[in-house]
């Protein structure tokens, strides 16, 4: 996979190779049936012409059966060719013909093909410079070949590299959206769901403030608010929110923007209004009613502990809040729990959770409110405690002066 820059170590001179690619792939298209393949010929005329680039023009243009190649000579017969291509000052004409070669599949070798294709992209991205912006393309390439063969483990560890490959190659918006769109679509299609929905937010956060009203915004905004509807351990929709596209939701869907809404603040009973009031609109959207209602649960629960003055919640009051049996209460914690939105014990005793900590899910004009409140019940016990500190340090002092005339009391006396 992309890694260090690197240089490929092939032995003879560009007529003596460029003459062994070419019987090559004349040899190779005759296997598939092509008995006037005469790219030999045809290369030798333009070498005597001195006509390099024409002549990588013809080899590159022929190279599609390279796919066909014996799955032992593969690598070494593309090798070859990006070497030569190498050779010339427009390599970057000759690259998106290779990759676009090696994104199709391999047939010689439907197993392996899909890792086959990717050393070879590979040893393209890692020849050329770091800041040469052919790596983009190059990249695309191997990103179509991941999502192909689910392989995105691949690939995975080097997208730590990706915002500073983005930077180094100049790219603009766009070309950043339709890679970031790359990543999540192979990732998805891997099952990495969570990276599938990160990289479709870095998509969106690209959608400058003139395109929030297309319909790509609006497609592409639809599509993350059902991902992070639907994903089970998605649980802060902030992150979309904040966003200007996905603002824009309010005028162009507003029931959509309604559901995000409820989802980011609200609780179950509203959650049923809303379905109540919307009867089908989630089966139409291809949206799992329990899934939901089960994530709305654990999001009511959450708001619950961090909204409590106390910091303890009685089993009744999460079953009322929850709409589930008294009996279900635990379950319900520990999953809240697990889900990491809230950390606290259970009391069966008490029949309370008592909350050690807990988060808000958002934080505006009433959670500033809640925590004002809060300090100042925190304010009162401490004042409480240094009222009871102070008149016990005042008793001492008292005590101790009391003891200390009686000492010189007795000293004084006869």
């Amino acid at each position: 996979m992309p890694g260090h820059v690197n240089s490929l170590l092939i032995e003879g001179s560009f007529e003596e190779l460029v003459d062994e690619l070419a019987i090559y792939l004349d040899n190779l298209k005759k296997t598939q049936g092509d008995e006037s393949s005469a790219v030999q010929s045809e290369t030798e005329a333009l070498l005597k012409d001195n006509k390099k680039d024409e002549v990588l023009k013809k080899l590159v243009t022929a190279s599609a059966v390279l796919n066909s190649a014996p799955e032992k000579e593969f690598i070494a017969a593309y090798n070859l060719l990006i070497h030569l291509v190498r050779q010339s000052p427009n390599i970057n004409m000759f690259l998106p013909k290779i990759c676009q070669n090696l994104s199709t599949p391999i047939t010689s070798s439907p197993a392996n093909g899909g890792g086959l294709a990717l050393s070879v992209l590979s040893t393209i991205f890692n020849i050329l410079q770091s800041d040469n912006d052919t790596r983009y393309h190059v990249l695309i390439a191997i990103l179509r070949v991941v999502r192909g063969t689910s392989n995105f483990e691949t690939i995975k560890p080097q997208l730590k590299n990706l915002d500073a490959w983005l930077s180094s190659w100049e790219s603009d918006e766009e070309e950043a959206r339709s890679l970031y769109l790359a990543i999540s679509d192979a990732a998805k299609e891997a099952g990495e769901e969570e990276q599938a929905y990160q990289y479709l937010v870095k998509a969106l956060r690209t959608i400058t403030s003139d395109e929030v009203d297309s319909d790509e915004a609006r497609q592409l905004s639809l599509r993350a608010l059902r991902s992070a509807l639907s994903y089970p351990s998605h649980y802060d929709f902030q992150d979309l929110t904040a966003l200007d596209s996905i603002q824009a939701l309010r005028k162009s869907d507003p029931t959509h923007f309604e559901l995000l809404e409820l989802f980011n603040a609200e609780l179950l009973d509203d959650f049923n209004d809303f379905n109540d009031s919307h009867d089908g609109f989630l089966a139409t959207e291809g949206l799992d009613m329990a899934a939901l209602t089960r994530k709305m649960r654990l999001l009511t629960l959450a708001s619950l502990a961090a909204t409590t003055p106390i910091r303890s919640l009685p089993y009744a009051s999460i079953a009322k809040a929850l709409q589930i049996p008294a009996g279900d209460v635990e379950m319900w914690v520990i999953d809240v729990i697990r889900a990491g939105l809230v950390e606290g014990k259970l009391s069966q005793q008490t029949q309370q959770f008592l909350i050690h900590r807990s988060t808000y899910r958002v934080f505006g004009e009433n959670q500033w409110k809640e925590v004002a409140a809060r300090l100042d019940m925190w304010r009162n016990s401490l004042q409480g405690v240094l009222s009871v500190i102070r008149a016990e340090k005042e008793e001492f002092l008292r005590v101790k002066e009391s003891e200390t005339k009686d000492i010189e009391n007795r000293i004084e006396r006869p």
